[in-house]
């Protein structure tokens, strides 16, 4: 995140919704890792429009990206996960996203609470539910499959013990190149030690710091991003099979624009008031280059960033075999 000024391009009021509404995540011509916080629910403006009003981001992909979440569960249930102890986070993060949704979009849903009696109407879905505080039976697949049909984010669940963080329930189906099921019982460094250069540069120690100072009901935010071929949300390692064998080929595919997408992460760090667990909720959005290029800002910054991205980051995030490919392209244009 950044305070530089942004300028925004005249004809932006024409582009379609899908693009005003993107969170673009570079600043400038370079990018490196950092942790890049601020608070949530801070709008931010971009070349082409804005982002970030709500903690519950909700758009034209709500409905298609919740069935596909429903379809990765029923091939894979170990996308969701949550060990014993952490039964009280859970609940605590479903009523803490419901009633943030209700606040935010009143005219589609609503949440009231009565002791522990909760009523939740999802207009998008025609959906009406009464469910009890604490009790996983009244909702048919639990808790965080219910919370997990609501929302588009990934959720993860992170316990404070020890002066650590565990990575100890969650609900994954849009995972970028790595695997819940096997990082579940992690600790925080050790999820993120396969990272370059965080470790001699200390941010994730940094970072975990940060987040075991966070007061309960604070909120923030931070982005990350990779690239995808194709509008896939799924690529976790289980899947690689299905995907990886495309980063070979789409530098020399004539339809690279359209199939490459610049795929990023709009990551909440949330402090649950009750439990005292922390949320993490990943949304991921993806958007084509050939719309990417039709923000000339965009297409500047992306370009310079992909020719001048370090080999050891590009290695990681699994660009190296045509990220020049793209920067060529986006900078020709």
């Amino acid at each position: 995140m950044s305070s530089t000024i942004i300028e925004v391009d005249p004809d932006a009021a024409l582009l379609p919704e899908r693009i005003r509404r993107f969170p673009f995540p570079f600043a400038s011509d370079t990018y490196r890792y950092s942790a890049n916080v601020e608070p949530a629910t801070k709008t931010a403006p971009t070349e082409a429009g804005a982002w970030g009003a709500h903690l519950v981001d909700i758009d034209e992909h709500y409905l298609d990206e919740l069935a596909e979440r429903a379809k990765v569960l029923s091939r894979d249930p170990s996308r969701v996960n949550v060990l014993p102890h952490m039964r009280p986070a859970v609940w605590d993060a479903l009523t803490t996203l419901l009633s943030s949704m209700a606040e935010d979009y009143p005219d589609t849903m609503s949440f009231h609470r009565e002791g522990n009696i909760c009523r939740w109407r999802n207009g998008l879905q025609n959906l009406e539910v009464e469910f009890t505080f604490g009790d996983d039976s009244s909702l048919p697949e639990g808790p965080l499959r219910f919370l997990g049909s609501q929302i588009q984010d990934d959720i993860i669940l992170l316990d404070v013990r020890e002066d650590t963080l565990w990575l100890d329930a969650g609900l994954v189906t849009f995972a970028a190149d790595w695997s819940f099921g096997f990082d579940v019982g992690m600790n925080f460094l050790e999820i993120h030690h396969p990272v370059p250069r965080v470790k001699e540069e200390r941010i994730i120690s940094r970072a975990e710091q940060f987040l075991l100072r966070l007061q309960p009901g604070e909120q923030f935010r931070r982005t990350n991003w990779t690239m995808t071929i194709g509008r896939r949300m799924d690529t976790s390692t289980e899947t690689y099979p299905e995907w990886g064998r495309d980063r070979s080929t789409i530098a020399d595919d004539p339809a690279m624009p359209e199939k490459l997408h610049l795929r990023v992460e709009v990551q909440h760090l949330i402090r649950l008031p009750h439990s005292g667990a922390l949320l993490f909720l990943v949304r991921t959005h993806l958007l084509p280059l050939a719309d990417i290029a039709r923000v000339p800002a965009w297409r500047e910054k992306m370009g310079h960033v992909l020719a001048e991205l370090p080999d050891d980051m590009a290695e990681y995030k699994g660009i190296i075999r045509y990220r020049k490919a793209a920067s060529d392209w986006l900078l020709a244009r």
